[in-house]
């Protein structure tokens, strides 16, 4: 990247997002690592965290937007696979709803209304 990237991108795993795994920790443990300062990306570069957001009306970048819609969907399905195993301690209803949830934001990664590349961005979170 040359410094002149004017697009918020999502991380390549958007699904798995480090920052709620920070969170988490720090809200249990009181510990906060640091955030890294260039995260891979799901179009394949690597900015600043900063220039990154999980939030589909947030995202500029087509090649991560597309990427983003992928990862959700592709999450919805192992979630509702994973509702319908026996033995499973997600309920079937629990999974579905999961995974609906992941599917509307797939979905909004889609939208036509949402912020296309091109386009300065505003706030990156």
């Amino acid at each position: 990247m040359g410094g002149n990237d004017p697009h918020i991108h999502v991380e390549s795993k958007v699904v798995h997002g480090d920052a709620a795994v920070r969170n988490v920790l720090a809200s249990t443990f009181g510990l906060a690592g640091d955030l890294p300062s260039l995260v891979a990306t799901g179009c394949g570069l690597r900015v600043p965290y900063a220039m990154t957001s999980p939030r589909p009306d947030k995202v500029t970048c087509l090649a991560c937007r597309e990427h983003a819609r992928r990862e959700h969907l592709r999450f919805a399905e192992g979630v509702e696979r994973l509702g319908s195993m026996p033995g499973s301690t997600v309920s079937p209803a629990r999974a579905k709803q999961a995974a609906d949830r992941h599917r509307e934001l797939a979905e909004k990664f889609t939208d036509p209304s949402s912020p296309a590349c091109g386009k300065r961005p505003g706030s990156p979170r």
